[in-house]
């Protein structure tokens, strides 16, 4: 169970972009964790990525504008 003063800014079923996007935001001086929702058998589910409140609006805005996998 996350703390409730962490808030869910990325949600991907696919755990290398959860790593991606959380290395990214720690080297923009964010904290971030990973909570990894899949299955461990089939690998359906989400893995979410959590920043401290404080942190989220600007978390969404890197996420949003900075990182693209396209």
């Amino acid at each position: 169970m996350v703390p409730s003063n962490w808030e869910k800014v990325f949600e991907t079923s696919f755990q290398h972009r959860a790593e991606i996007v959380r290395e990214y935001l720690e080297q923009q001086g964010i904290s971030a964790v990973i909570i990894n929702k899949q299955d461990s058998s089939y690998h359906f589910g989400k893995c979410e990525l959590y920043v401290p409140v404080k942190d989220a609006i600007i978390a969404k805005t890197i996420v949003v504008n900075e990182i693209s996998f396209g």
